[in-house]
Formats: structure tokens, sequence, C-alpha cells
């Protein structure tokens, strides 16, 4: 499921660095991108949520919960 939720996020974000943890349908997840430039933190969640939204939906979906989302931009070392 991990997978799966790292995949769907760079399909829609493809520069993002991912990081996904957690299992029984409850995850963390942090998304680092430069897509998220002039953007407030809802509407960098909200980006994320879209790319996540058909692993969210129905009875028995495999994710049921994002327990923590974390958006950065990249740092400029």
């Amino acid at each position: 499921m991990i997978e799966q939720i790292e995949q769907a996020i760079l399909t829609a974000i493809p520069d993002a660095q991912v990081q996904v943890s957690g299992g029984g349908g409850h995850f963390t997840i942090e998304v680092i991108s430069s897509v998220f430039e002039g953007k407030n933190i809802v509407q960098q969640q909200r980006i994320v949520y879209k790319a996540i939204w058909d692993l969210m939906k129905g009875d028995n979906a495999p994710l049921h919960a994002v327990d923590k989302l974390t958006c950065k931009l990249p740092s400029k070392d």
C-alpha cells in the first residue's frame, strides 16, 4: 500500500520527494516539491489529496485516513 500511495503522488507531482509510513489504513505522508511554491498550506494539501483520492474512495478503501500530511518546499542549499 505504501508503494501505491507513493506512486499516486509521484504520478501527480513528478518532481516530488515522497515519504509514506504507517499501515492498517492509517498513514503519515510527507511531500517535498516545488509545485507548492506560492500556495498556502490548504492548497498544498489539496494537491496531495487529489493525487491519492482514488485510494480513499469507497467503503473498502485501502487508504482509510491520513493521520498527518506535511507539505514542504525543497530547501535551497
